[in-house]
């Protein structure tokens, strides 16, 4: 594990790095990418990806360079020295991955990797009618209730079905109006890695607080029994047992804080803890202290799952 300094406010771009890294699957597409024929490589983001990646996997006695895959984000709209929100400099990374990349069947490769395919239908309630759209998501968006809760909570409440009334009403082409409906959402396919993101953020009145209630996760989850109800009529998937390999955590308030990182190393399947440039080994005890409930700690905020493979699954035991 290699730290990596804090350059004017980077503390959330560098736990994303962590969680990256740890994502191993992502590092291995980014090294079969022939970066030749890359232009502007000072602004090119999966190329200075792919180095700041390659970086922190040698030299682990100091904190890897990463100015130039920052820099890359700050010619991109990511500006340095500015507070970010870690789910949105996620995404805005997945996609200049998408579109910067020359090789596109790579790039559909990376997208793939997180793509979490979904059809959502809304039915009218004055004529019945349903209309059904297919799309996907790079993260889950979980709302989280302001009291105890769980992962396996927040996903029940993302899948059930919702009724739109009044200014939420929808368009119904049968009954060429809106209307009244009822909306719900169902799994397509999960992803090789699936990315949560627990939205601790509400909005009211103009103002932003946090929530630091505690919302417990599991290390190991089988979708297949937690959210089965939510699983299409052409959901096909046998694998859908998935293993907690990185844990974004932050600390502080909504207007100021810092993030830092619980990742599980490929080779040991031991824990580490990140903070900027240091990095200390830590146990599933440790990382459970992110689920929350207490003010003066750092709170999970996004979770990274990766699906099991034999292998995984052979293992006799994960935590560190």
């Amino acid at each position: 594990m290699r730290g990596l300094s804090n350059h004017q406010l980077s503390c959330c771009v560098n736990t994303l790095l962590q969680t990256l890294s740890a994502t191993w699957e992502l590092g291995e597409i980014l090294d079969k990418w022939e970066t030749a024929a890359v232009r502007e490589a000072w602004c090119n983001v999966p190329l200075q990806l792919k180095r700041v990646l390659s970086a922190m996997k040698s030299d682990t006695s100091r904190p890897a360079p990463h100015c130039n895959f920052l820099r890359s984000l700050d010619s991109n709209r990511i500006r340095l020295g500015t507070q970010h929100d870690a789910d949105e400099v996620f995404l805005s990374i997945l996609n200049l991955l998408h579109h910067q990349m020359d090789d596109r069947r790579l790039a559909l490769e990376i997208q793939n990797l997180y793509k979490i395919s979904v059809e959502t239908c809304v039915q009218c309630l004055d004529c019945s009618s349903v209309q059904t759209l297919n799309t996907y998501l790079l993260s889950l968006p979980l709302h989280v209730k302001e009291d105890h809760d769980s992962l396996e909570g927040c996903m029940t409440s993302f899948f059930e079905h919702q009724e739109l009334r009044g200014i939420d009403c929808c368009f119904c082409a049968q009954c060429e109006k809106k209307t009244p409906s009822k909306k719900g959402v169902k799994l397509l396919s999960l992803p090789c890695i699936l990315s949560v993101h627990l939205k601790r953020f509400r909005n009211s009145n103009g103002d932003t607080r946090k929530l630091d209630c505690k919302i417990t996760f599991p290390e190991t989850i089988d979708f297949s029994e937690t959210v089965k109800e939510a699983f299409s009529s052409d959901f096909n998937q046998n694998d859908c047992k998935y293993t907690l390999h990185a844990v974004v955590v932050h600390s502080g308030y909504a207007s100021f804080g810092h993030y830092t990182a619980y990742v599980r190393q490929r080779g040991s399947q031991r824990w580490y803890y990140a903070d900027d440039s240091h990095v200390y080994k830590a146990s599933w005890e440790e990382v459970q202290s992110s689920y929350g409930g207490n003010h003066s700690s750092g709170t999970a905020y996004m979770l990274m799952y990766r699906r099991d493979s034999k292998e995984a699954v052979q293992q006799p035991q994960l935590s560190g």
